[in-house]
């Protein structure tokens, strides 16, 4: 039984050592409370009462992975701004590796705020740069990892499409990690899976998967598996997991399939759930857990951090009582 697996897991377990690599961003938070609308526009007029932040993107994986114990080491780019400062300053603070770092001058960090009133969020405003990093940051980007490899048990792509995992990066990571038996997992972004031809496991959600697929839409279980089949044709990946929101998470394989009911109950807000779910995916399948198992845990984790506003992460412990909470 997968809940006992889980609670065997000895206390002086060898943490998995992990590199991440991803754009990687700041997410802030304007909270406040909005009961009436301006006299400008139709707009409502949120009254601030604090504001916080956070990591966003491979940072909030990073985060997700730390909460576990695992070891991170963090790999991307950052601008050289304030936004950058903090952003490293919160994962050595957390106890990330960002030797995998590189800070580009001519490149702002990404900033995504959040305007929330109440538990809703009303507007989102991002400060980005989206173009593919230059040639030269790629380079540097790549020396700066490759010397990781050898010391780390799997490699995470985290790609929110901002620039930092080009075509030909990814395919240099790729090539390398398959000479030295590395596993790849990938949380895509964007219309070109190609380029992560090779990877062992792709998670993409299920919209995700149609626009990179060029399909009109997935409506129903033979369509989901005839876009499976040609993702397994684009990517030759040993695995495809795609989470389907309420209707939960598809595990494939090119000879299998298997659909698990989603676990939550309560949803305040999915900002960072994917995150998660990668996260999770990647903890357990270093522990040894098959990708099913992965997979049932990370569908408690998403479960858990989606009853929370804002980015969050959750712990084994917390995967444990829910998996309790869910068996009574």
């Amino acid at each position: 039984m997968l809940l006992n697996k889980l609670r065997s897991l000895p206390t002086n377990l060898k943490r998995p050592k992990i590199l991440i690599i991803g754009d990687l961003m700041i997410d802030q938070y304007i909270w406040g409370d909005a009961n009436r609308l301006s006299p400008e526009a139709p707009v409502p007029i949120v009254n601030v009462q604090k504001e916080s932040s956070t990591l966003g993107g491979a940072g909030n994986v990073a985060q997700n992975l730390l909460s576990f114990g695992a070891e991170v080491i963090v790999a991307g780019v950052t601008g050289e701004d304030i936004a950058g400062k903090e952003l490293l300053k919160v994962l050595t603070d957390e106890n990330a590796d960002i030797s995998g770092i590189v800070i580009d001058k001519n490149r702002p960090t990404t900033i995504k705020t959040r305007i929330i009133a109440g538990s809703h969020q009303i507007v989102r405003v991002d400060r980005e740069v989206t173009e593919p990093i230059s040639k030269v940051s790629e380079d540097e980007l790549f020396a700066k990892i490759l010397p990781l490899f050898d010391q780390v048990d799997l490699v995470l792509f985290s790609d929110y499409n901002k620039g930092v995992l080009s075509v030909s990066l990814c395919k240099r990571v790729i090539n390398h990690c398959k000479s030295i038996n590395k596993k790849v997992i990938v949380d895509p972004k964007g219309l070109d899976f190609a380029k992560y031809k090779g990877a062992f496991l792709i998670k993409p959600n299920k919209k995700e998967l149609a626009q990179a697929l060029k399909f009109e839409k997935i409506a129903s279980a033979a369509e989901l598996q005839n876009a499976a089949m040609a993702l397994f044709k684009l990517t030759v990946s040993e695995f495809l997991v795609v989470t389907l929101s309420e209707e939960g998470i598809a595990i494939f394989t090119q000879n299998s399939y298997k659909l698990l009911d989603v676990k939550a109950t309560e949803v305040f807000d999915v900002t960072g759930a994917g995150d998660t779910v990668l996260a999770t995916l990647a903890y357990f399948i270093t522990l040894g857990f098959t990708v099913e198992e992965a997979c049932e845990l990370a569908n408690h984790a998403a479960a858990i951090v989606i009853r929370r506003v804002g980015s969050a992460t959750t712990s084994v412990k917390e995967i444990i009582e829910d998996m309790e909470n869910d068996n009574n």
